[in-house]
């Protein structure tokens, strides 16, 4: 995985995936908790996801987007698309990325609507199968870009500058 240190001042902007409500119960009542899970990204390739757990709504946010700023990631991002199609499971949900043409936009549902939107990418087929567990989707869909390489990334691995390539 490409892990990436960002400086803070990068222009990150975070959406809100799923908030959830926890209920402990005790002997003096009920306790609600809030679990929210927030996906960062500045739209040119960078992405991260974190979980905020805390008394109020405001406050799980806020920790789930500090964590996600701490937790980033590099994806290839080639014309608005993904370089190419792939598939990956994590946990119970299994996502599926298809690279599309330029026009077709973002089809996707939910959970990986949010990271493919805050990672920059515009055109994608994408599947969810399996769980629709939100945190589990975000996950999943992550890692699937997280594991993406492109023709750059390949030539390298295998010695050959693009150059070359592209020169003859």
């Amino acid at each position: 995985m490409n892990k990436v240190k960002i400086n803070s001042d990068a222009e990150l902007k975070d959406r809100l995936v799923a908030i959830n409500r926890v209920t402990k119960v005790t002997k003096g009542g009920r306790t609600f908790t809030f679990a929210a899970i927030v996906v960062v990204g500045d739209g040119k390739g960078v992405i991260g996801y974190g979980l905020g757990k805390a008394g109020e709504v405001t406050s799980a946010i806020a920790k789930g987007t500090e964590a996600a700023k701490k937790n980033l990631y590099k994806v290839p991002v080639l014309k608005g698309t993904v370089p190419h199609e792939i598939e990956v499971k994590y946990g119970g949900a299994q996502v599926l990325l298809k690279p599309a043409a330029t026009g077709t936009g973002l089809k996707a549902g939910g959970a990986m609507r949010a990271v493919l939107e805050s990672a920059g990418i515009s055109d994608v087929i994408a599947k969810s199968k399996g769980s629709s567990n939100a945190h589990n989707l975000v996950k999943a869909t992550i890692l699937a870009l997280s594991q993406m390489r492109d023709a750059y990334q390949i030539a390298g691995d295998r010695g050959i500058s693009m150059d070359r390539v592209f020169n003859g």
